[in-house]
């Protein structure tokens, strides 16, 4: 390194440190005093290899485990993308569309990689070890909740049954009875709500109901309608739009489907799901018609979602 440049990195670090009021003495002094990094500390290594806690000794259920954690991951991925849409000030077409096939890439893999899962644990030893986590299940997602929230309007994610009932100015707590996904954990006969159900609510209700108002004119949906008509109608940014909606309500959906029929309709245990849930009903496309962007696709497409799987 020349002088030249010594000097320049010094006098830039001068001016970083001046912004935030600090001495940049004391800090080259901390850089003289601190430990290289190293990869294992950098990624949390350790920390991260002793999450997968096993309440079995079937040695299948490890990959149950890891591959779930993997998912949570990537979910946190896609969410510090689609963060980067709602609060981004000056959004361009480009913006729009380079975030949103990074997150149709994660939700791509995500399709693919349930073959993990798929063909990578015994039948016999998921269906014992899949008691231990009664009334878990894989509902409890509440990132994927959270994405959902985050994609679309309030509206596309309430029951079909009641939308009627239900516009912008419904309570946020009224509005949240009624998401989708409530009928999967309550009793279609009583509309008692399961153990599965409350126990998620308990835990996630309060953030979810604080998320909901907060991405309510901000979601992915809401920016695009936002942009100029001309961008609205840009081939590319339309392609991603549709893209992302299709794969994450149709292709990853039927892939998660499709993974849970092989084994809970294996023949071997009660062909039921962890939580209780009617699962079928609920993970299958064509019965709630989940959609984020439905004003992008024409009204034949919308008859027939995921009809074809």
């Amino acid at each position: 390194m020349n002088d030249q440049t010594y000097h320049h990195i010094i006098k830039s670090l001068e001016h970083k440190y001046g912004e935030i009021n600090q001495k940049t003495d004391d800090h080259l002094m901390g850089l003289l005093y601190s430990k290289p990094i190293t990869y294992w500390d950098y990624i949390q290594t350790d920390a991260l290899l002793s999450l997968q806690i096993q309440r079995t000794t079937l040695p299948d259920e490890m990959v149950f485990i890891a591959y779930h954690q993997i998912n949570e991951l990537i979910f946190k991925m896609i969410l510090w993308e689609i963060e980067q849409v709602a609060n981004k000030d000056d959004l361009t077409v480009q913006f729009f569309e380079d975030k949103l096939m990074r997150v149709s890439r994660y939700f791509d893999m995500l399709t693919t990689s349930f073959n993990i899962m798929r063909e990578g644990m015994e039948v016999e030893q998921y269906m014992k070890f899949r008691y231990t986590l009664t009334p878990a299940s894989g509902f409890q997602s509440a990132q994927y909740r959270l994405i959902e929230f985050a994609s679309t309007e309030l509206i596309n994610l309430i029951d079909y049954r009641f939308r009627h009932n239900i516009d912008r100015n419904t309570p946020y707590t009224h509005a949240f009875e009624h998401l989708y996904w409530q009928a999967a954990g309550k009793d279609h006969k009583t509309g008692k709500k399961s153990t599965l159900l409350v126990n998620f609510e308990n835990r996630y209700k309060s953030e979810f109901l604080n998320f909901m108002e907060t991405y309510n004119s901000k979601n992915l949906y809401t920016r695009f309608k936002e942009l100029p008509k001309a961008d609205q109608n840009n081939p590319k940014l339309v392609a991603a739009m549709r893209h992302y909606d299709y794969t994450v309500n149709v292709t990853w959906v039927m892939a998660h489907y499709n993974t849970a029929k092989h084994y809970i309709d294996s023949g071997i245990g009660d062909g039921e799901a962890t939580g209780g849930s009617d699962w079928k009903k609920y993970m299958h496309p064509k019965y709630q018609k989940r959609i984020f962007f439905p004003e992008l696709w024409t009204q034949e497409e919308l008859d027939n979602w995921g009809n074809d799987q």
